[in-house]
């Protein structure tokens, strides 16, 4: 444990009022957030290479000569490209760099320098865009050594966030660990000293992931025990809430035009049982994308309001919530159902929310549907029953927990679209009963797939103007919000900004075509979203903000630039996006890499819709070094650890919180003084940020 985590970073030698104005637009206004703002890759700066030598798509350094030094020209999207021609003993390449023409005067021809960067191969030709220059002294210097490479924000450089965790490396008191020698020992663990300095200055690649899966395990490990402690306070609570199967509940489910599937029904089944048993229900239904959890959500919800409670049901946007209070008016009008609905978000005026209020707490509503608005201070229920979180992996626990507190012990159901295999479910969700929906609504048409890269765009540019002229609407998403001006910054990454302007280029103004990216104002992207889900907008760029969002029937294609940037799970919920409604759905995974490795990691996705499936080989093929930049895992988001790539630390954090429970409840011993103190932090300080 960092003693002194909450000193401000003003206090850190070299960081004035302008560097901390920075930090703090990345979340980093004390000590402790520096050293938790890990790189998100590192530059190794390993020995020089011969041409011939060079394997494709790895990082080197080559010593070569300058044998022609091209003209500056004009590409694509007013781009300039100037080319060096360069060779050694072993063979020639091509250095390309973009937008950067003074490099035609930083070298000459016949001179020797130093290249490093990510190598291309293309048929014979061998090529670096966008290399550093190196003398052979300045990179001598450099040789062995590991740079770590952050986020960053504008007007903030990599070298002064470095030179302050530096700094914060060397004021820290790590004096406290809770997890003792032997303890580490058992684990193969290092000391949280030693782990902070190797995550952000390692001396090799085993060191650096030594280092992360020493935090990967605290990050699990307390997430594990604040579940462990949360469960003892809920297990076997008396049901508060006694309910009876309501007759409503049965007309509506033999009234729907569809047949539920067998694992609604099971749901269905699981849920009323909770709440007419003896204790409070705490229960997580897991279903893929489009299996049909809404209509699950709404009998239970139905049960509720039908036995005399009030229900809550709190989406993450002001757009999915907006949609889901539309989907419940039309059901109540549809099929005489009981419910006197309200919308509570932040965009409902103030003189409006005064009236809500008092409607919920006179009980004249009995379902609120809403945001985050739903856990204001000012939010009284009457008599609430059943608290629903929709989309659940997008909320804290805490949130779950203040929504739950409004009432005086209401039934509790959690949804959640993301597949992860039963075993990790009961870890992550242990305070959780869990119901999952595997089986898909009859009539949901599987998504049809296809991973192609650059030669494939031409058609893929035609077949979506097809789509546009059917009145159909198209999802394109990218990694990036913007172009990066980091020093090793890859040009083939697509970015939201650019991507829109090029696109508008080329189709003109015929089609509307709008962004939309996580930096934006919420105000701005429920607007934008909700123009998307009118049908005003053909196509929108987006990063993965989109994962969660709108059900818009109308789109029915999903292209993913660099999709091997992300991991196969977070592809299947993005195309879960398209072909919602009776048109098929498209999903193109675009790619730069052809290689094999990553033809078969993306071809899952077209052999299959389950997304089970798929997330068990996402478990299978993903690795610790995939985990830095800008593929993540997307669904289930620690600052450092992945569910995926760190299943085997998830196990033992588990084991781990089971047995120091199991011989100290109340963590009241002598030796778990630091350990206690250490949870009680992580609950004030950490699960505000959470996401599972």
């Amino acid at each position: 444990m960092i003693i002194n985590y909450n000193t401000p970073v003003t206090d850190i030698k070299g960081v004035g009022p302008k560097t901390a104005e920075h930090l703090g637009k990345l979340g980093i206004i004390t000590m402790g957030d520096l050293l938790s703002y890990f790189p998100r890759s590192y530059l190794v700066y390993g020995g020089l290479k011969n041409i011939s030598e060079l394997a494709d798509d790895e990082m080197a350094a080559v010593r070569v000569r300058v044998d022609m030094v091209g003209n500056i020209r004009r590409v694509k999207n007013n781009m300039s490209l100037l080319t060096l021609e360069v060779s050694d003993d072993s063979g020639n390449m091509v250095i390309k760099y973009f937008n950067m023409p003074f490099m035609a005067k930083a070298v000459r021809k016949g001179g020797y320098y130093i290249f490093r960067g990510r190598v291309a191969k293309n048929g014979r030709e061998i090529s670096m865009v966008q290399p550093k220059k190196y003398s052979g002294d300045e990179y001598s210097a450099l040789s062995g050594s590991y740079q770590s490479i952050y986020p960053l924000t504008k007007g903030l450089s990599n070298s002064q966030l470095s030179k302050a965790v530096k700094k914060s490396l060397e004021m820290a008191d790590f004096s406290e660990d809770y997890l003792s020698g032997d303890e580490r020992d058992y684990l193969g663990l290092p000391d949280i000293k030693w782990a902070y300095r190797n995550i952000h200055d390692p001396g090799s690649d085993s060191d650096a992931m030594l280092a992360r899966r020493r935090l990967s395990f605290d990050e699990m490990f307390f997430f594990v025990m604040y579940l462990r402690k949360n469960r003892e306070l809920i297990k076997d609570r008396e049901n508060t809430c006694p309910m009876v199967e309501s007759a409503e509940v049965t007309r509506l489910i033999e009234k729907l035009p569809y047949k539920l599937t067998k694992g609604q029904t099971k749901a269905c089944k699981d849920i009323i049982s909770d709440m007419t048993g003896k204790h409070l229900m705490n229960r997580l239904v897991q279903g893929d994308v489009g299996s049909g959890k809404t209509i699950v959500s709404v009998i239970a919800l139905l049960n509720a309001v039908s036995n005399g409670y009030q229900g809550a049901l709190m989406a993450p946007t002001e757009v999915l919530a907006a949609q889901h209070y539309r989907t419940v008016s039309d059901l109540t009008k549809m099929y005489g159902l009981p419910f006197k609905t309200v919308l509570l978000t932040g965009a409902v005026k103030a003189s409006d929310k005064k009236k809500i209020y008092s409607d919920i707490a006179s009980g004249e509503v009995n379902l609120i549907i809403g945001t985050h608005a739903l856990i204001q201070d000012n939010v009284v229920y009457k008599n609430l029953g059943l608290v629903v979180t929709d989309e659940q992996h997008r909320f804290g626990v805490r949130q779950r927990e203040n929504l739950a507190s409004k009432g005086a012990g209401p039934h509790i159901l959690v949804m959640s679209a993301t597949p992860i295999p039963r075993t990790m479910a009961i870890v992550l969700y242990g305070d959780l009963s869990i119901s999952a929906i595997k089986d898909m609504p009859e009539g949901r048409k599987p998504i049809k797939t296809c991973v192609v890269g650059e030669s494939y765009r031409p058609s893929a540019v035609s077949f979506i103007k097809e789509e546009i002229g059917k009145s159909h609407q198209i999802y394109i998403i990218c990694p990036m919000v913007e172009a990066s001006d980091e020093d090793e910054a890859d040009p083939e990454l697509k970015n939201v900004i650019e991507y829109t302007d090029r696109l508008k280029s080329i189709l003109g103004e015929r089609y509307r075509i709008s962004y939309l990216h996580g930096r934006m104002k919420p105000q701005d992207k429920d607007f934008i979203l909700s123009e998307y889900a009118r049908g005003n907008i053909d196509i929108l760029v987006s990063t993965t903000v989109i994962e969660v969002g709108v059900n818009v029937p109308n789109a029915t294609v999903m292209m993913v630039e660099n999709s091997e940037r992300f991991g196969l799970s977070q592809l299947h919920q993005l195309r879960g996006r398209v072909g919602r409604g009776e048109s098929q759905g498209y999903a193109i995974f675009m790619t730069s890499k052809s290689d094999e490795k990553t033809m078969e990691r993306l071809g899952i996705l077209a052999k299959t819709n389950d997304g089970f499936e798929i997330s068990s080989h996402d478990l299978k093929t993903r690795g610790p070094g995939e985990l830095f930049g800008v593929r993540q895992s997307g669904e289930l988001s620690f600052r450092v650890a992945d569910i995926f790539a760190d299943a085997d630390l998830l196990q033992k954090a588990s084991d781990h919180a089971d047995k120091i429970l199991d011989s100290d409840r109340h963590l009241s011993a002598p030796e778990n003084r630091s350990l206690k103190n250490e949870l009680e932090f992580f609950g004030r300080n950490y699960l505000d940020f959470r996401t599972i």
